[in-house]
């Protein structure tokens, strides 16, 4: 039976059901490796052959880079699909089109295609599909057999070398960062994390990079040699510089092997700026080497529109409110950096939730020395992080760390938490929410009032 009508069945009768389905594959976990995405694509004739990917690995940065590319190709008249994780709204972000989400009756139809095939496999010596390598089938169906588009913007779930999204040969790479962040499955060195992304390099395939740390950068550069791959480093290929900075927005000169070039962003965070340079030189890459036609006025509005939900995002103008989903050292010194950069206020009111499965003393002493109330609370989310045990580590850190008269607060339910932080921002005070995006994505659909939010990885 050809597997294009094995959905005839249709087990799954409504959207609901279907992204039940998929998540009810979560407890299968997170397991490295390719052999059941090949035994999915095998099964339906390998469609991602199809298409033409750009591969975006990195440990931050990964979503606002994708966020800039997809931009700027549909400025200049590009169809685009834009696979991405996790999502902040609804589970249907992370499969976009055009910067439209998947319709809920198309996701149905797909979830029903391969539902058999999942069934299927889950028999063999391979055992079940995770729920992210069936995403990952589902963006490939959907692009390769529904809606066509010119380029894939592809980011990578974890890693790179052994992640499900790794089943794609590229026509460009991108490594936006390497950082301490999943280090119980990626390793626990910043050259074993290195390692891990660099296995998105393909033979002959160009990549652009913006790794910083020596030591990893070196086995990105030696990846790349190895694979015969053209590496535009940042510092090296090509440079950037910021040239203004405000609670509106921000621009920067651009520097590369073809040209020099100035950008506006609308996206507030100083790492932006490096975000954005890497992903201009990605599409310089596109535009010089494989023929893209890209026009400056387009891509200049492009950059300046480029929105993603969920960092240095201002929510609420009175008072201020701002979301950012760092969650691990890096992105706790990135948004630190933004707020010293760029931001006045009389007092900065922090609301962070973690996951138990992250390291967060190094998050903290990036912070502390900024704040003046502290409120933890706890995601809605299964691996969550005890408010309790966030606050000893804080407690821990304050006589070094913290502003002398630091307030801590406690709150482990995280809509009495938001009430909390909410109430205790002045008209000149600053309030943030951090940690990670199962909270964010909780907090923000209450702030901007979106009844229809879902969340999660």
């Amino acid at each position: 039976m050809d597997n294009n009508d094995r959905g005839a069945s249709a087990p799954l009768t409504s959207y609901a059901e279907a992204v039940e389905w998929i998540n009810g594959l979560i407890p299968f976990g997170i397991r490295p490796g390719l052999e059941r995405i090949e035994a999915l694509m095998d099964r339906f004739g390998h469609p991602h052959r199809r298409l033409k990917f750009v591969h975006v690995a990195g440990t931050n940065g990964k979503g606002s880079t994708c966020a800039f590319l997809t931009s700027a190709l549909i400025h200049n008249g590009y169809d685009v699909g834009t696979f991405t994780s996790p999502y902040i709204t609804k589970f249907t972000n992370r499969f976009q089109y055009n910067g439209r989400d998947i319709p809920d009756e198309t996701l149905l139809a797909l979830s029903n295609r391969l539902h058999p095939v999942v069934e299927e496999l889950a028999e063999t010596e391979l055992g079940s599909p995770t729920m992210f390598e069936v995403s990952t089938a589902l963006a490939i169906l959907y692009y390769a057999d529904v809606c066509f588009p010119d380029v894939v913007i592809w980011e990578t779930g974890l890693g790179g070398r052994m992640d499900v999204t790794n089943i794609v040969n590229p026509m460009l790479s991108i490594i936006t960062n390497v950082g301490h962040d999943h280090m119980d499955i990626l390793g626990d060195t910043l050259e074993k994390i290195a390692a891990e992304k660099a296995g998105i390099i393909k033979a002959g395939v160009p990549v652009v990079t913006s790794v910083s740390q020596p030591e990893a950068l070196q086995v990105i550069k030696d990846a790349a040699k190895l694979h015969s791959s053209t590496c535009y480093t940042a510092g090296e290929q090509f440079f950037y510089e910021k040239t203004a900075v405000g609670e509106d927005g921000q621009s920067l000169h651009f520097k590369g092997p073809f040209r020099e070039f100035d950008l506006s962003l609308s996206l507030r965070g100083e790492y932006q700026l490096e975000n954005a340079a890497g992903a201009f030189m990605a599409l310089e890459v596109l535009r010089q080497y494989m023929a893209f036609q890209l026009e400056d006025e387009q891509t200049t509005a492009a950059f300046e529109e480029a929105f993603w939900a969920g960092r240095m995002e201002l929510v609420q103008k009175n008072p201020r409110i701002l979301m950012d989903g760092a969650h691990n050292p890096e992105g706790a010194a990135a948004l630190a950096q933004s707020l010293q950069n760029g931001w006045t206020y009389n007092k900065l009111v922090l609301m962070m939730g973690m996951l138990s499965t992250k390291s967060h003393e190094d998050y903290f002493k990036s912070i502390l020395p900024l704040v003046d109330e502290l409120i933890l609370t706890e995601p809605d989310f299964r691996k969550k992080m005890n408010a309790s045990a966030l606050a000893d580590i804080a407690e821990g850190l304050r006589a070094e760390y913290a502003k002398p008269n630091l307030r801590i607060v406690v709150q482990p339910d995280w809509k009495t938490a938001l009430a909390e932080f909410k109430a205790s921002i002045g008209p000149e005070d600053l309030g943030v929410v951090s940690g990670t995006l199962y909270l964010i994505s909780d907090v923000r659909a209450q702030l901007l009032h979106q009844a229809d939010s879902e969340k999660g990885w």
